[in-house]
């Protein structure tokens, strides 16, 4: 790779990460402009929090994920139509496309509150009053978000959690918050955190 490629490269992950930005706060914006209540979740929540702790350790997610309750969905969806996002259900998954050409990675994803989102989950998606402000944005409490990468625990939730527990967000004490089986989820990561 020459380094003008590798500059061609960085200028990719540039635009892609504002990109992501972008439509997180255009999405929230909207929201809040129409009094609809949501929070965010997944790697941006995880990222606001991260960021408190310690900047140089933040990890950059692909998409956006909201939380809002069942109820309030055509609200968001005429808030979101106005800032440029349609809704669309795919596989059974509510979304905000962002633009007519866009693809289901380039759209917001929603996800329902006091829900499972899969019926094996341990635990229903928590309400979106367990959430704080974030910057212009309103993120899941902290607790909020460990419970939620607890109960769905793949691979990429396991790493947000192994970077929370890095900068110090979460620490030994905290599988005592949690049911039994998230407890034991937490503390094998804490137990073995390289694996």
């Amino acid at each position: 790779m020459t380094e003008y490629d590798g500059l061609l490269a960085l200028d990719r992950l540039e635009r892609a990460v504002e990109k992501v930005r972008d439509r997180l706060l255009r999405s929230t914006a909207a929201l809040e402009a129409a009094g609809v209540p949501y929070a965010v979740i997944g790697g941006n929540a995880v990222m606001a929090w991260v960021e408190q702790a310690d900047e140089s350790a933040v990890r950059f997610t692909q998409d956006v994920d909201l939380v809002l309750r069942r109820e309030d969905l055509d609200r968001a969806g005429e808030a979101l139509a106005k800032a440029g996002f349609i809704r669309r259900r795919v596989a059974g998954i509510e979304m905000f496309l962002d633009g007519p050409d866009a693809k289901a990675r380039d759209a917001v994803h929603v996800i329902f509150s006091g829900e499972k989102v899969r019926p094996e989950y341990l635990a229903a998606v928590p309400d979106v009053a367990e959430s704080v402000s974030f910057k212009s944005y309103r993120v899941l409490a902290l607790e909020a978000v460990v419970r939620m990468k607890l109960t769905s625990y793949r691979r990429k939730d396991q790493v947000h959690l192994l970077d929370m527990l890095d900068v110090g967000l979460i620490d030994a004490t905290w599988p005592a918050r949690y049911p039994v089986e998230l407890a034991a989820r937490l503390q094998h990561l804490i137990d073995t955190p390289d694996g």
